[in-house]
């Protein structure tokens, strides 16, 4: 048999599969296991070698996250860069993403294989790489729970020779890759990718056997298994762990708790799954315990929305720090609109606004679009790979529009042309439905269409805009708009004259009642009036709490406020009681909820981006530049 001769790599590929879970019909899930943690890893492990110039290929067969892995690679390569200390590098890689396999393979000098954990899955993917890819073509597994052995079973003898795990931890912040034969791989790999590794910046180890777990994946099984084990006993609780983990190691990291709810206790379960098997250990107080208390109650981790060892939100939170990291594997990437009203005194106002885009921190953020006409409500669909937004245009003029683009901005397109919409303000979407719901301001109506424009509707009328009486009526304007697909309701501000204290709240159904039409519904139901000036909406369908800005005047304006809503409140009825959550906003207008971590996200036109609990304890201020905020989106894309 020749020797493995190293690849010319030239402009050839790394080929990275999997930058999100297959599909449901490739794979079986085990007890639901469908981890995000491969899906978030994939992108990463993709993200740090661009930065450190090499050409990636991704694959994946579903369109949604081939859009999200390009578009986190997009928003986090120069970070990425920073971490790795890549800057020195005179060109990033090229990257692209493909449903193929043959044309992600097929000119690749390194493959890297990152789908969901299921053997017999992987031993039909290296059969096809041993057959499609090049035949100096390095095969590698990202799996940290199966030996690249068990995966041979349809690759020849050549082949093998070829294939080993290659473990990303969790790159750029940890910076460990580990490198493993298969007992048939050629020596002179290793040194190779060592090298290759070093020059993106990662730190390589080479398991001098085939071990399963490689080196530190040993230790920290063990860490994790006592961990669970002092947990279940009762001995102690997660945040006093990790908080004597940080004393006496430092708390630059997280520790296992923490480490435990980023990662998703089913992929904990999963791996320690192997080393029960392997070593006949005792599952009782280990995934037994996990699977009873956590598992079966959903509550997975930082990536459920429901916690784990720790409550939502708090993944990387350690005893003494007041704040709580969102650098996780949860945390939402921001979209943010700039009405472009802020410290350049000489621009075009009505065509100077911006669509940025920034870390859940507030730390990085860049500019996709500029020159909007604007802008004021956004929200993302990331199963279409497409960016929603508002453009109110001149406000005395009836020509507003809706817009849409890819999340890099590229192919902007006319969604609700101008003059079909006077002054469009907050935008949500039905991801259920696949529809736009959109206020309008001196419009006076709501809007529903589908992504396209087709199917465009009023479906809320409270006056004419061609009556000067009804468009100068402030009581009339129609500002926020959420939905709630749920319980079939959707809800809408009127925001009366500025600081009137005559703002309202309404809600309808989503279906149109028999015989109603959008200026005569019968089934519209005031929940709430009397209000300072209520702005932007929101719903935690959930908690059955409705989320509102204000900026009316103070001590009950200019703030962020909640109150309870059930489908059940009769028509015509409405309350005053309502909880501030938070105040001394700047004029506040953009809002979004995150779910997954239990945060609200706020804007407003002083040029600040806050983030709170849902309770709106904690509050921070993310950024604060010369800016005027309006819309804001989220969007979990790694």
């Amino acid at each position: 048999m020749p020797s493995w001769k190293a690849p010319t790599i030239g402009e050839r590929p790394v080929a990275l599969l999997g930058a999100g879970v297959l599909g449901e019909e490739e794979f079986v899930p085990y007890n639901g296991f469908v981890s995000k943690y491969l899906q978030i890893i994939g992108r990463r492990i993709a993200c740090s070698w661009v930065a450190g110039g090499y050409n990636v290929i991704i694959r994946d067969p579903s369109p949604e996250q081939r859009s999200a892995a390009i578009h986190f690679i997009d928003n986090n390569v120069a970070e990425f860069s920073k971490i790795l200390s890549t800057t020195s590098v005179t060109k990033k890689g090229t990257y692209s993403a493909v449903e193929d396999l043959d044309s992600a393979v097929k000119d690749a000098w390194f493959v890297i294989e990152a789908v969901p954990e299921k053997l017999g899955l992987k031993i039909s993917i290296f059969g096809e790489l041993a057959r499609k890819a090049p035949s100096d073509c390095i095969l590698g597994t990202n799996s940290s729970s199966y030996k690249s052995s068990l995966m041979l079973d349809e690759v020849d003898a050549n082949g093998r020779t070829r294939v080993l795990n290659v473990h990303y931890t969790m790159p750029p912040t940890t910076r460990t890759v580990e490198l493993m034969t298969s007992t048939y791989t050629d020596e002179a790999i290793f040194p190779f990718l060592v090298t290759q590794h070093k020059n993106v910046g990662l730190l390589p180890a080479v398991a001098r056997k085939e071990s399963t777990g490689f080196i530190f994946n040993r230790l920290w099984a063990a860490i994790k298994r006592e961990t669970i084990k002092i947990l279940a006993e009762g001995v102690s609780d997660a945040e006093e762990i990790d908080t004597l983990w940080a004393e006496m190691f430092g708390d630059k990291k997280p520790g296992p708790c923490a480490l435990m709810d980023a990662v998703g206790l089913d992929t904990v379960a999963f791996i320690e799954d192997n080393y029960i098997q392997e070593r006949h250990l005792d599952p009782t107080n280990t995934v037994e315990f996990l699977r009873k208390n956590y598992i079966a109650q959903g509550k997975l981790g930082a990536k459920s929305g429901k916690g784990g060892l720790y409550p939502p939100g708090y993944t990387t939170k350690v005893k003494g720090k007041e704040e709580c990291s969102t650098e996780n594997l949860a945390a939402p990437t921001i979209y943010l609109l700039d009405i472009g009203f802020g410290e350049n005194v000489h621009a075009d106002y009505f065509n100077s606004g911006r669509l940025i885009v920034a870390s859940a921190d507030g730390t990085t953020w860049r500019a996709i679009l500029s020159g909007l006409e604007t802008p004021d409500g956004i929200d993302v669909s990331l199963s279409t790979g497409r960016i929603f937004w508002t453009q109110m245009g001149v406000p005395s003029e009836n020509n507003g529009s809706v817009l849409s683009a890819n999340l890099d901005g590229s192919d902007v397109k006319e969604v609700i042309s101008k003059g079909q919409v006077h002054t469009p303000k907050q935008l949500a979407i039905d991801h259920q439905n696949e529809k736009l719901y959109f206020c309008d301001r001196e419009g006076m109506r709501v809007h529903r269409a589908n992504f396209d424009g087709s199917e465009h509707e009023i479906i809320v009328q409270t006056g004419d805009f061609r009556d000067s009486a009804q468009k100068e009526d402030e009581l009339r304007w129609c500002v926020g708009v959420c939905i709630d697909t749920e319980n079939g309701k959707f809800y809408w501000t009127q925001k009366g004259p500025s600081k009137s204290g005559k703002g309202r709240i309404f809600r309808a159904n989503i279906n149109m009642p028999p015989g109603g039409s959008a200026p005569n519904r019968p089934d519209i139901e005031l929940l709430f009036d009397k209000l300072p000036e209520p702005i932007d909406l929101e719903i935690d369908v959930a908690q059955k709490m409705l989320y509102w800005t204000d900026r009316g005047e103070y001590p009950l304006g200019n703030t962020l406020n909640r109150a309870p809503v059930s489908p059940g409140i009769a028509a015509g009825h409405a309350t005053s009681k309502f909880e501030i959550l938070s105040r001394h906003l700047h004029e506040g207008i953009g809002l979004r909820l995150d779910h997954v971590n239990k945060h609200v996200y706020y804007t407003d036109l002083g040029g600040s981006v806050y983030r709170s609990d849902m309770d709106g304890k904690n509050k921070q201020t993310l950024c604060n530049v010369g800016a005027t905020f309006t819309g804001i989106a989220l969007a979990h894309v790694g």
